[in-house]
């Protein structure tokens, strides 16, 4: 056999006929998928040790000259660069020898206030699979693994990730789809951010809205500690408030607006939340619930979004849920079908799909 023929393959034993072709081909989209996954831990590499500000900054480079500026050993820049190259994250031109970063992957890798910013997720999903053997055995046990338990990257990642969202969108999109909300805020609304984890979406409300007063909560207290410090140096914390709180059982009442990004999903008992947000809003208040996007059926999310979605769904957001009380485990996909349900069980009679990204949808709930 020569080595661009395909090996023999036995059929399984459901005698179906393998087709030596679409084995190959399969085999080398897997082979793909290694140097993918491996490609995850360089990308968050590149973002620590500043490789791509430098060739963004410094523009076509070699190893040595890049690994001079960074303050690195040349041998992983050469390594490094030679990966990338591979997987067309940069350039390489054998003549001079020099790899270059093109301007859109510049923009994709080192504009952290752009929508498309993509090293946190890359750190979040770097995160998540450090976790992976405490899932497969959380898998045949039938337990969790709380958020808390995580690593930095991922607490860190997924607000790198989601925040150039809320920087692009929450202002000036989901907020005015929503009714009346703005009027609210602009004249003083007292708003509740029920897991609001580093505080991302809190701050920029705040900083926005003055005559406003925001109360964000989250059971995880480091994130509370981070976000507390972030609203002291955006110069925002005497507008805003932040608690050590269960999604359950967060202080206040007559709030005007409660908001929940991309954290409902991930709640063991979202039904109790849906409860206690219908206890703590006011008469004429809304609930805006901002979830990844995803449709009613497992075909619409047989997608790229999708399929980077369920993999968080499997070691990230069902794992956390399940390690609370109740343990629902929506899933990242859970669709706008269950989050009405989820809605209506808690009390509201009001439900509509508000707006959209590609990687969210944002919920309007109503008493």
């Amino acid at each position: 056999m020569t080595t661009t023929e395909a090996p023999t393959a036995a059929a399984p034993e459901s005698g179906s006929e393998i087709d030596a072709d679409k084995l190959m081909e399969f085999v080398f989209r897997a082979v793909d998928e290694v140097g993918a996954t491996l490609n995850t831990a360089l990308v968050v590499m590149g973002d620590k040790l500043g490789y791509y500000h430098d060739l963004a900054a410094h523009g076509p480079s070699t190893p040595a000259q890049l690994a001079e500026r960074t303050n690195t050993a040349m041998p992983y820049a050469r390594e490094w660069l030679n990966a990338q190259a591979a997987g067309s994250y940069v350039t390489y031109d054998p003549a001079t020898g020099r790899y270059t970063l093109p301007p859109e992957q510049t923009v994709a890798l080192t504009v952290e206030d752009s929508p498309v910013f993509l090293p946190g997720f890359f750190q979040s999903a770097l995160g998540t699979v450090h976790a992976s053997e405490h899932i497969v055995e959380a898998a045949r046990n039938g337990s969790g693994f709380g958020w808390h338990e995580h690593n930095e990257d991922v607490h860190l990642g997924v607000e790198r990730f989601f925040r150039p969202n809320y920087n692009a969108h929450l202002i000036t999109e989901w907020l005015p789809a929503l009714d009346g909300v703005v009027e609210k805020l602009e004249r003083g609304a007292l708003v509740a951010d029920v897991g609001c984890g580093h505080g991302a979406s809190t701050i920029l409300l705040a900083q926005h809205f003055p005559n406003s007063t925001f109360v964000g909560s989250d059971y995880h207290e480091a994130s509370i500690e981070t976000a507390r410090a972030r609203a002291e140096a955006a110069g925002v914390a005497d507008r805003v408030e932040f608690r050590v709180e269960s999604a359950q059982t967060f202080t206040g009442s007559g709030y005007d607006l409660v908001a929940m990004f991309d954290s409902l999903h991930d709640m063991g008992d979202p039904v109790g939340a849906a409860k206690r947000v219908r206890q703590a809003i006011d008469a004429d208040g809304t609930w805006m619930i901002v979830e990844p996007m995803a449709g009613d059926r497992v075909e619409d999310n047989l997608n790229p979004v999708g399929r980077a979605f369920y993999g968080f769904s499997t070691l990230l957001c069902t794992p956390t849920s399940l390690a609370q009380d109740v343990g629902l485990a929506l899933g990242t996909q859970a669709g706008p079908a269950r989050i009405r349900d989820v809605t209506t069980a808690g009390g509201f009679t009001g439900f509509r799909s508000a707006a959209e990204t590609p990687f969210n949808r944002v919920f309007e709930a109503r008493p």
